[in-house]
């Protein structure tokens, strides 16, 4: 059932649920998985649409459509982050790897044998990855197409740029351990040059955080308790005869009532928190999904500190300001 309900669905959203989950390595066959996934998010926007629209009274197909594209982008999104996971500790290890293959190839081991003994449990997927090329060499096939087919089940453009220098180098007639020790090598400095790099960008990235979880909210709290101070108190004023006659002006009460404040500050809270998660992401990692992590930490900041701001200035000043 599962796999013919993903056989429903667009082949590019189909086609990309795929891909991913084989640089994820969930060992699930891919049409059995986007079923189950189709068919969750479908029971699960149904339950949650139900509940809204008994409690509070919202639209059901409008909530239904919501939940479920909610669902189905978060899960999606999980997946990626679990890909970049996955890239980011093999390319962590990757010059260790390499180092340790030299070695084996130095020691007189053959090419298939360096491979599979370099194959470590810390080195966590990477190491199935090794074992997998290994046998792959052992039972025949070409040094090249084993080390390409890894870039086919791990998404990482260090790992694929380590392979096909390894790949040129071995089609030019250069020693292979040579190559593997040169490229952890390099490997090392990048990594140390691109630590330097983060750590001048976290000022930055701090201001971003602090602007958007603290300082954004700290604001609109004030302004809410001034709408509602001249909501309160303007329409009270009143202007002699004598002043109207002279200036055409009126001065009547605010129609924008405070809950529609309210409702827009959220919304601009909540939009901010995504478009600067974003940003964060691209200036401390250089992409942009890297920031999806601090979604939930800003939307949960920005929000809380909004409505404690708010209830306190209320503390405070709403008997002396008559609100």
């Amino acid at each position: 059932m599962y796999r013919y309900l993903a056989n429903l669905l667009p082949k590019g959203i189909s086609g990309k649920f795929k891909e991913i989950l084989v640089f994820s390595g969930i060992k699930v066959h891919p049409d059995n998985f986007i079923g189950f996934i189709f068919i969750f998010g479908l029971s699960l926007s149904l339950v949650l649409a139900f509940n809204l629209k008994v409690i509070f009274q919202q639209n059901f197909i409008f909530m239904f459509i919501i939940i479920f594209l909610l669902i189905e982008v978060g899960v999606y999104t999980l997946l990626i982050l679990n890909v970049d996971k996955k890239s980011k500790f093999i390319e962590s290890i990757l010059p260790d790897a390499l180092q340790l293959m030299a070695s084996n190839l130095r020691a007189g081991m053959t090419t298939d044998r360096a491979l599979l003994l370099s194959a470590r449990p810390e080195f966590g997927p990477f190491k199935d990855e090794l074992n997998i090329a290994g046998k792959e060499i052992t039972t025949g096939k070409e040094i090249s197409h084993a080390l390409k087919d890894i870039t086919k089940r791990v998404k990482s453009d260090i790992l694929e740029r380590t392979i096909e220098l390894i790949v040129s180098g071995l089609r030019s007639g250069g020693e292979l351990a040579s190559l593997l020790e040169q490229n952890s090598e390099d490997l090392r400095n990048e990594a140390l040059v691109d630590k330097k790099i983060r750590s001048s960008v976290q000022m930055y990235v701090i201001f971003i955080f602090a602007a958007i979880g603290f300082g954004a909210p700290i604001l609109y709290g004030l302004s809410s308790i001034l709408v509602d101070v001249i909501s309160q108190n303007l329409g009270m004023l009143e202007i002699p005869a004598q002043v109207k006659a002279t200036i055409p002006i009126s001065i009547t009460g605010i129609s924008v009532s405070s809950s529609f404040i309210t409702k827009y500050i959220i919304i601009s809270l909540i939009t901010s928190s995504l478009l600067g998660s974003l940003v964060l992401g691209l200036i401390n990692k250089g992409k942009e999904k890297e920031g999806v992590k601090y979604i939930p930490i800003l939307l949960i900041v920005s929000i809380t500190i909004f409505f404690v701001m708010r209830y306190v200035l209320m503390l405070v000043f709403g008997g002396l300001l008559g609100i």
